[in-house]
């Protein structure tokens, strides 16, 4: 039996498009298997007081440039180059990470699968509510029985649940990975997660 990598994820960061293909491909590599736990960024960042790195660094100069330099040869790297920025960026996605939650777990990654790229390649507006729906029925999934499960209570508390046990665990934004109980966060760190997963 492989190891579980624990994602914590969710869509509205760029970052976590970007380690989606390449931690999956490690995932495959080591006989592991992914649990993605879907959190909400916006509510981690208030219960930790973090921030957009765009906004945190906005007044350092270079930062932001060098973490774009980054964030370029990262993709070069993993030939993720239909990447784009999306226009609507910063956007709301309590809604999406309600659906996440409501699904059952091995249904998630389909789920990711179908509106990553959307969002990150196509640049879908998620609050264009009736495109989001066709996107979500080409994938397989269920889009109004998904949008009546985003006003379950029970769905609500349990994002709010994942939050502030992410916290609790140490993180602070997305992405984060647990592997044996140890804490990795964002895409830079595969080359230690590659080691982690092979001890």
């Amino acid at each position: 039996m492989g190891k579980t990598i624990e994602l914590v994820f969710d869509f509205v960061s760029p970052n976590a498009y970007l380690i989606w293909h390449p931690l999956k491909a490690l995932a495959e590599k080591h006989g592991a298997q992914i649990e993605v736990i879907p959190a909400f960024l916006g509510g981690m960042h208030k219960l930790t007081g973090n921030a957009p790195p765009f906004i945190r660094d906005a007044d350092v100069k270079g930062k932001n440039a060098y973490a774009m330099l980054e964030m370029n040869r990262f993709i070069a790297k993993h030939g993720l180059t239909k990447f784009q920025m999306n226009p609507h960026f910063p956007f709301n996605t309590i809604s999406l990470q309600r659906m996440l939650v409501a699904l059952e777990p091995e249904k998630r990654g389909g789920f990711i699968e179908a509106l990553l790229p959307a969002i990150w390649e196509e640049q879908l507006d998620v609050t264009d509510v009736e495109l989001l729906g066709k996107i979500l029925e080409e994938g397989g999934f269920d889009a109004q029985a998904l949008f009546a499960k985003t006003q379950d209570p029970a769905v609500k508390q349990a994002l709010m649940d994942n939050v502030e046990n992410a916290v609790e665990r140490g993180a602070f934004g997305i992405p984060t990975i647990y592997i044996d109980g140890e804490m990795y966060f964002g895409k830079e760190r595969l080359g230690q997660i590659d080691e982690q997963l092979s001890a």
